[in-house]
């Protein structure tokens, strides 16, 4: 079979073509099976797509099948997407909330910092385009597993357990962006084609069943890599717990969190909490070793000199940091220009920059210190204001800060807030989406973005896809 046969639809709506799944990662699956693949490039019209990806060759064989799932990894590590490496929410939504300030040039993300998106922003259309590429690959591997008949039961659970993660993990970034989405559980082009938008709620519904399945995959087995770089049971109930907790459920999010904390300790030395040994992360993405072996994050965030920086940390979050507050001291740094008339802060929990040339760090997705946060804010909505204070402090205690004074439940709801900005700054768009599912981004954001309109808490879905696939209309409002 001509492996350009299997043509990757994912842009949901455009007919078939053949576009970038994987884009450059996708060579090395293609490599093990002695084919190569090009002259793949975007609206190229080809036939359409077969349904199956020689599955009597990828998915017979475990090797094959973790190579696949190597190039989903490594995607959402390197690519041009929204989970991490160069483009990804840290700095994106970091600049578009009020955490980052932008000195760059570059005018999709003078978009995002000025709040003038435009639904033609190349940034928030790549954002969308690698998702759905990343869910299609996802929902690939299921199918082909799924009919496996070279495979043991064992390796079909894992292997199952790992994509229906990554499709719910990258559905809920979607939904969280843009509001109603696709959820999409299938390689038909025929059926993506014509989808329609699926209304938010569902989306999380769908998000939780995909999960809640592939916790009862995994079972009770214990991490599947000792560095924490492949999704296991941990990490799905880190994203379960997540998810619980922006769909109200609070007793499930509590209960997941507190199996987390039961299994990840703190790291008492903040030094040492985004080091790749860290013991409280619960899942990391290691870059490949043909790469910078240290995170993108910290590339883009340590400022080199001034004048020269992209990014800097807001006055607004460095005034969020209470006096004594260990996380300014040891996860804070500046720099200032020659003359010493200018100094800028910046985020400096990823410590190894582009100079280093040890691998030191992975970017991690998840660490315990957010399930306090979360059991925190579950246990408040129980009615537990001791629980959710005494989660609070743990924090706080590690940080060199007395325990939080807050007493009533809209303190303590304040409290947790104020936590969660100081210890997951600058940490994959937190501040973002706490800013949005709390109510609060208009009454923070609109007194200091001069462009800010109460409909910006929804990003446009991208134009190009409204015009090929208009099932997706209506656009979000304001766009």
């Amino acid at each position: 079979m001509n492996i350009l046969n299997k043509t990757i639809s994912t842009n949901l709506g455009n007919g078939p073509r053949c576009i970038r799944l994987f884009r450059q990662r996708c060579s090395l699956l293609f490599k093990l099976m002695a084919l190569s693949l090009i002259g793949c490039t975007d609206f190229v019209e080809v036939e359409p797509p077969k349904n199956t990806l020689v599955s009597e060759t990828v998915f017979e064989d475990p090797a094959t099948v973790e190579s696949a799932l190597a190039q989903l990894y490594h995607a959402m590590r390197d690519e041009q997407g929204m989970v991490s490496g160069f483009y990804g929410l840290t700095t994106a939504m970091g600049i578009y909330a009020d955490e980052l300030d932008y000195y760059g040039f570059n005018s999709d993300y003078a978009q995002l910092y000025n709040h003038n998106v435009l639904a033609g922003n190349g940034l928030i259309r790549a954002w969308w385009g690698q998702a759905y590429e990343l869910i299609y690959g996802a929902n690939d591997i299921l199918q082909g597993v799924e009919s496996s008949q070279g495979l043991t039961g064992e390796e079909k659970r894992g292997y199952r357990g790992q994509a229906l993660f990554i499709r719910a993990y990258i559905h809920s970034l979607l939904v969280s962006l843009y509001g109603d989405v696709p959820y999409i559980t299938t390689t038909d082009y025929m059926v993506n084609n014509r989808v329609s938008r699926m209304a938010a709620a569902e989306v999380y519904d769908r998000v939780i069943a995909d999960l809640e399945e592939a916790l009862a995959l995994f079972g009770d087995g214990g991490p599947i890599s000792s560095e924490r770089i492949y999704v296991d049971a941990f990490t799905t109930k880190a994203l379960l717990a997540r998810t619980y907790l922006y769909a109200g459920q609070w007793e499930k999010a509590a209960l997941l969190a507190t199996d987390l904390m039961d299994a990840f300790p703190l790291e008492p030395d903040l030094d040492k909490v985004f080091l790749k040994g860290s013991p409280e992360t619960i899942w990391q993405l290691k870059a490949d070793a043909d790469n910078i072996r240290n995170t993108q994050e910290a590339i883009q965030l340590i400022i080199q000199s001034v004048p020269g920086q992209t990014y800097a940390l807001t006055e607004g979050l460095l005034g969020a940091f209470e006096s004594g507050d260990l996380r300014f001291d040891r996860w804070v740094s500046s720099v200032s220009d020659a003359d010493n008339t200018v100094t800028l802060h910046y985020a400096h929990k990823y410590k190894a920059d582009i100079n280093e040339t040890r691998s030191l760090e992975y970017s991690i997705r998840f660490r315990v210190a957010e399930q306090y946060l979360i059991r925190a804010e579950a246990r408040l909505q129980l009615g537990d204001k001791n629980g959710a204070l005494e989660d609070i402090n743990a924090l706080r205690n590690r940080a060199g800060l007395p325990d939080s004074g807050a007493d009533t439940p809209e303190s303590i709801m304040d409290a947790i807030l104020q936590e969660r900005r100081v210890e997951l700054f600058t940490e994959g768009g937190h501040r973002w989406f706490d800013l949005k599912r709390s109510g609060r981004a208009d009454q923070v954001l609109g007194p200091i973005k001069p462009n800010w309109r109460p409909t910006d808490v929804l990003l446009p879905i991208p134009e190009a896809e409204l015009e090929t696939n208009p099932n997706l209309l209506p656009q979000n409002t304001g766009y």
